[in-house]
């Protein structure tokens, strides 16, 4: 995985509206085959070249919930990073995402409220800047004078 910043966390006390973090990650066999065993959706679309060639997709693609983890990803490792607690997450999937593809997960920092700790984020995945998914997160950002 490459990313623009270092794993750990922000607090809230320094999370400012309009920071953005990103991290790009090619998405393998391997990394669908794995989403389907931990998640249990065996779908062929996934997994079987020749049932995927005979759908809309004309191929196999990766879960969208694989490509929405690497959201979270983001989320969890750099903004607002360790510490922080999901409260809800919108996904609109707009492109399929094929073996082979590298995605660009980007979070960028909306609204805040930092008496209760919330931060929103508008959240995307991209591949050579065409957006395949993108949403809205909220989350709950660790604090100095808490954690």
């Amino acid at each position: 995985m490459l990313d623009n910043m270092p794993r750990g966390t922000i607090c809230i006390e320094d999370i400012e509206i309009g920071m953005s973090r990103s991290l790009r990650k090619v998405i393998t066999d391997r990394d669908i085959e794995l989403f389907a065993e931990v998640s249990t959706d065996h779908n062929p679309v996934h997994l079987d070249d020749d049932y995927a060639r005979d759908t809309i997709f004309e191929g196999r693609i990766a879960h969208g919930m694989l490509t929405a983890g690497l959201i979270s990803a983001v989320i969890g490792e750099q903004l607002p990073g360790h510490g922080t607690v999901y409260l809800g997450q919108s996904l609109k999937f707009l492109a399929p995402v094929r073996p082979g593809d590298m995605v660009n997960a980007v979070v960028t920092v909306t609204d805040m409220d930092l008496g209760k700790r919330r931060v929103t984020m508008d959240t995307h995945c991209e591949i050579d800047g065409k957006k395949v998914l993108k949403g809205e997160a909220i989350v709950l950002a660790p604090s100095r004078k808490f954690d």
